[in-house]
């Protein structure tokens, strides 16, 4: 079984980021297009979630000793293989480290408006993961 005490203090920080992104209510599309601070404020809060979910899956794969993936979108495929993650979802969570991806690797080619739409309509993905870590977990035992 995994450490769960790390996992727990993974999944705290992964929830007060959340947290930090869902409570920003205050940040529109037009605040968020004008204002350069929050617009990193979004997109690095969404950038550590998306690691902590990273950091979480690669705990699951170091522990386990399950196949070692190819790359952050393998990961997910990984944990698929192994029963954390359903088929339907797999594809959100690969899409979710592609993006992580765009977000560091490409800044200057970032798309406002797909970060604003993640920002305000995907956080539940976020949710979705802690849920199903947490039902794997419970799974074993």
């Amino acid at each position: 079984m995994v450490d769960k005490e790390l996992l727990s203090r993974k999944l705290s920080q992964l929830r007060e980021y959340l947290t930090e992104l869902q409570n920003a209510e205050d940040i529109t599309w037009k605040v968020y297009e004008e204002d350069i601070r929050m617009r990193a404020f979004v997109e690095r809060y969404l950038q550590l979630c998306i690691e902590k979910i990273i950091d979480i899956g690669n705990h699951f794969v170091s522990f386990h000793r399950w196949r070692e993936p190819e790359g952050y979108r393998d990961l997910f495929q990984v944990l698929h293989e192994n029963g954390v993650i359903p088929k339907e979802h797999l594809i959100t969570f690969q899409d979710m480290a592609s993006f992580r991806n765009m977000l560091v690797h490409r800044y200057e080619k970032t798309d406002n408006e797909v970060i604003f739409g993640i920002f305000r309509r995907r956080l539940g993905d976020f949710d979705l993961f802690i849920g199903l870590i947490k039902d794997w977990i419970e799974k074993q035992g």
